[in-house]
């Protein structure tokens, strides 16, 4: 998992509340055996004029929708993402998280998350931020009236840096603050001890060399 320290990044804003997870990434791309390759059907029904949309059909082969916001030029590139509240409702599918990400995103910042996927984000790389809904509210019009809008992200301080140079802090679970830090996913918090799992298995097999043919047996 790529790790996240801070980050400067042009934001683009998602001016609608309660965005789903079939809107993130609709269920006809949920197919794939892969983690990987969902970034071009982020947000598909909204982004494309083609629709359905299906597995498998390039990008080049779309036809974009040009009142959507991430194909205004002005937010071409962005990575940080600004949203209303209960941003992510819905089914719990991780590839939501995976779909952002894969676009480029690297930070949401919202008044409110659904707690499933609050969670995949942080496991796939992701930072959601909590703000007050005031907050979001100044951001959202700073976005709109200057572009080119970027902020500095410093998850260490836990700060949002304005352009102007303001700070707003912002809450973070420390363990959770630890795992983006160090780009540690699940599996990767569990490879930390791989010496010690390593020679916890070497003893098993020693002692009870039995076991290794059980296991194979089965």
């Amino acid at each position: 998992m790529q790790k996240f320290t801070v980050h400067k990044g042009l934001v683009a804003p998602m001016d609608r509340e309660n965005v789903d997870t079939d809107a993130i990434i609709p269920k006809q791309f949920l197919k794939s055996i892969k983690k990987t390759g969902f970034g071009p059907n982020l947000f598909d029904e909204w982004r494309y004029l083609d629709q359905p949309g299906q597995p498998g059909v390039p990008e080049s082969a779309r036809k974009p929708n040009p009142d959507f916001v991430l194909n205004q030029p002005r937010y071409r590139g962005a990575s940080v993402l600004v949203a209303r509240k209960n941003f992510g409702c819905g089914s719990s599918r991780e590839h939501a998280p995976w779909a952002l990400e894969q676009y480029g995103f690297r930070a949401i910042i919202a008044p409110s998350f659904a707690d499933i996927f609050f969670n995949n984000c942080f496991k796939n790389g992701l930072l959601p931020i909590v703000l007050p809904e005031a907050t979001v509210d100044l951001l959202f019009n700073e976005v709109a009236a200057f572009p080119g809008y970027e902020l500095t992200i410093d998850l260490e301080r836990q700060v949002i840096v304005r352009p102007q140079g303001e700070e707003i802090p912002f809450d973070v679970i420390p363990f959770r603050k630890y795992c983006l830090l160090n780009g540690f996913d699940d599996i990767g918090l569990t490879l930390r001890h791989k010496d010690k799992i390593a020679a916890f298995e070497a003893h098993r097999l020693a002692t009870k060399p039995w076991l290794a043919h059980t296991m194979a047996q089965g």
